[in-house]
Formats: C-alpha cells, structure tokens, sequence
C-alpha cells in the first residue's frame, strides 16, 4: 500500500469505494494517530496511510508487545501468561482436530517467541516457524530450542508440503496480503488446513469501545477483518472455509486493554464484564467473538 492508490483502493478486493470511518490513536509505541478506512464492497478496514515494511519495525519496539519480548511485566501481561498453557492447548486440539492427525508437518508463521510451535514439536509434529524479529527469535532458540526463519524464506519453502498452516494473529500485519495468501495456498498439503485468526471489528466489545478497541493496534494492524470481509479475500484465492471458531480468551485480554486506553488506567472488572460478556454470546454467535478462528482448506 503505497503511493496515492493506498488511500481509497481496498487492499483485499482492489474496490476503490472506500471511506474514512474512524481515527485510532497508536497506544503502545509513537502516540501518533492513524485513519482506518472502510471497502463499501468486501467489507474490509483497513489503516492508511502505514509505515512501509522497510520501515515498520520501529513501530514493535516495546516491552509491552508481548509477541516479541515474551514480558510478565504489568498486570494485563501476566494475566495472558496465566491463561496461556490453556490457550495453547485449545489451539493445538483445533490443529489435531481439523486436519484429523496426530502428527504431521507445520508451519507456523509468526511464531513469535516459539511456545506454540514448541508445543506442537513436543506432540510429535516436525514444525518450521517463520517469525520477523530477530529478538523474538532469539527468545525462541534460547527458551525452546527453536531454530525459526525469516518471513522472506516463505517463499522459497516446497509446495504441497505442510498439513497444517498456522497464522495466529498475523495476517492483519501483512504487508504482502495477496502473495501471502497465494503461499498458503501453494504450501499447502492437498488435504492441508490452514488456521487463520484475526481480531474481529464486528464484535461486541469493538461496538463498546469504538476507537479505543484495543484490536485496532494501528499501524501495526494494517487490516481489519469481520466474517464477510475475511470470506471474501479467502475465496479469490481458491481457499475454502471448513469451519470458524471463537477464540475464548481473547475478548477478556482486548476488553482489560480498551479500558486502559479509554479511561487511562485499567479498570479490571468493567473489562473482564465486558469480556465475559463478549464471550457468553460468542458461544452462540461466532460470527460477533472479539477474535475469530478461520479454518480453510484448498
């Protein structure tokens, strides 16, 4: 997204009806303000402008960016540790699940300092990680034993080798939106799943928090997804959804940090009311959780 076309072309659909719907303020790292922009067509938001990808890793320095520097510091951080195991779980039971193995290879991309990939390997799986920071490597190979690669090495990987591609949070961060969905669908077994989960501006507590729905992250989050939006870029490139899930303990994590930036300090019962809230009806109404996990097939 550069140049004057990434002000009103839709990143997903290539649509040029699109509109100004909100600004969000970067709470974690510049202060600085962002537009996000809505597809009238497919659905999508998207930020814009954004720092290119040469220019965007400024923009993940912080010790609160828990994906990368692994911290326990500050309540919020030590909450989603204390949830974490249960998490991880979850996610490798949805990968046995959907692909119907036990084992198998897998590629996690964005595998951020490694604990799920170390789970998987410690189930048996032969796994690669891609991850772009080089701290959160280190943290990998240093914790876990992990050798992961760099993003660019995505594209130079075997086709039709892995059962299972994991994205957990990390699609809405892709400056090459369409050449990676063209890889996953390219790396992909014939009878592969792919996991996608990304944060979901259709939800009830992004309804209550408006722009300071902690979910919007911009810049870091270049794109912004509901159910209709994520379907339509999944099928122009010939994936096909077998199956969505709520992620259970995401509203709680996204609804403890909206309040911190709404109000300026964390109020930690209205923001786990509203999580529990958010997921109580999400059990019934996938389609409204706070995050949401997509699964796709070739």
């Amino acid at each position: 997204m550069t140049g004057d076309d990434a002000f009103i072309r839709c990143p997903a659909c290539g649509d040029t009806q699109t509109y100004p719907v909100l600004k969000a303020k970067d709470h974690t790292v510049s202060g600085e303000t962002f537009t996000v922009y809505e597809c009238r067509s497919c659905a999508l938001r998207f930020t814009s402008p954004v720092p290119d990808a040469g220019h965007i890793a400024a923009y993940y320095k912080s010790e609160d960016y828990i994906s990368h520097s692994d911290t326990r510091s500050g309540v919020i951080n030590k909450l989603y540790h204390a949830v974490r195991k249960l998490s991880l779980k979850q996610k490798k039971q949805w990968v046995e699940q959907a692909t119907g193995l036990k084992t198998g290879n897998l590629l996690d991309i964005g595998c951020g300092t490694g604990a799920f990939l170390h789970v998987m390997k410690q189930a048996g799986w032969m796994t690669t990680g891609l991850e772009p920071d080089a701290q959160a490597r280190t943290i990998a190979q240093t914790k876990y034993q992990l050798s992961t690669l760099s993003p660019d090495e995505l594209y130079h990987l075997p086709a039709q080798s892995f059962h299972a591609i994991t994205l957990w949070h990390v699609l809405e961060h892709v400056h090459d939106l369409q050449g990676y969905l063209e890889q996953m669908h390219r790396l992909l077994h014939p009878k592969g799943k792919l996991f996608v989960a990304v944060p979901n501006y259709s939800s009830r507590d992004a309804k209550k928090y408006g722009v300071f729905w902690a979910a919007y992250d911009v810049p870091r989050h270049l794109y912004h997804f509901t159910p209709k939006a994520f379907a339509s870029l999944a099928q122009k490139h010939g994936l096909h959804l077998t199956g969505q899930q709520a992620m259970p303990f995401d509203g709680f994590y996204i609804s403890l940090l909206s309040e911190k930036y709404m109000h300026g300090k964390t109020r930690y019962l209205q923001g786990f009311l509203t999580g529990l809230r958010s997921w109580t009806y999400a059990r019934k109404h996938p389609a409204n959780a706070s995050s949401i996990l997509y699964i796709l097939q070739p």
